[in-house]
């Protein structure tokens, strides 16, 4: 039986990544040390192969020892507070942080320095994200983290809100969560929410929701550690129950392909298109022995 195997064209690193990454490669090739303040992108084959290069991921306690040598900083971007220890220590900044995520910060820093005894800032993302860590240090620690709606109950009503988001959350979340906000208010103050989330993430739904219908099942390639992969991964598990969510080819099932005619193959903004392509090699050497 022949079998149709399909790698979404619209999957992979998204430009911050990219251009991150491309910083990272031309920065290797000039030779010297290069460190990375934590993994370049999340997801570990990626990471290895960098490191296979050269590229020695650190964390912020390493940066603390680290004198005169260069660190690049990922897409994700930092706090107010990296940049200064770096001035500090003498150490070089090889700034990778996305475009999207700087200008996210700008607006933040900016609503902070201008308003923050008349309103309180709050941001729709993940806890601890390094995302959610840089957009908060815009704020000197001020704003206030919602990851769900169980956590509105901790902002305080006593001043109009200014309700950001994450770049890599969905539209849809930020909507629940703008009016459960809203709902709460009860005329007692005023919310205004700012659709800061990447188009060229949000605007993947609908194409990924797509091209999972249109396969019998869906390899999604992710590394654990991303959250706008568990996201994405979740869009296809809505519309195609036989989506499976795997970190590389080692994962796959064979089982999974019984009776299928249709295998596609997507991934996150942080998948590289080679992994995905060696999750479809794979895929092609497991029903070639199966059919043999």
């Amino acid at each position: 039986m022949s079998v149709k195997i399909e790698i979404d064209p619209g999957s992979g690193f998204c430009n911050g990544v990219v251009s991150a990454i491309r910083k990272a490669e031309a920065e290797l090739e000039k030779g010297g040390i290069l460190y990375c303040l934590g993994d370049i992108v999340h997801n570990s084959d990626e990471v290895e192969r960098l490191r296979a290069k050269g590229l020695v991921t650190i964390t912020h306690e390493q940066l603390r020892n680290l004198r005169n040598a260069r660190v690049l900083l990922r897409a994700h971007g930092e706090p107010p507070s990296t940049y200064e220890l770096a001035r500090r220590n003498g150490i070089e900044i090889i700034d990778a942080t996305c475009p999207v995520v700087l200008a996210l910060q700008r607006r933040i820093k900016q609503c902070y320095d201008t308003r923050k005894d008349s309103c309180r800032i709050v941001i729709y993302g993940k806890t601890g994200h390094a995302e959610v860590n840089g957009l908060v240090g815009q704020t000197d620690g001020q704003a206030i983290v919602v990851e769900s709606e169980a956590d509105i109950d901790k902002i305080p009503t006593d001043r109009p809100i200014e309700l950001y988001s994450q770049t890599t959350k969905s539209i849809g979340g930020l909507r629940c969560i703008s009016a459960a906000i809203d709902s709460r208010l009860n005329g007692t103050t005023t919310l205004q929410t700012h659709d800061t989330i990447c188009r060229q993430v949000s605007n993947r739904v609908d194409n990924l929701r797509q091209f999972a219908r249109s396969h019998d099942v869906i390899l999604f390639v992710s590394g654990a550690k991303s959250s706008n992969g568990k996201i994405l991964y979740n869009e296809c598990l809505s519309v195609n129950p036989h989506s499976h969510l795997i970190s590389n080819a080692s994962q796959i099932n064979p089982a999974w392909f019984d009776g299928a005619t249709s295998i596609g193959i997507c991934g996150a903004t942080s998948t590289p298109r080679w992994l995905m392509e060696q999750v479809r090699d794979s895929t092609t050497d497991t029903l070639l022995k199966s059919d043999g």
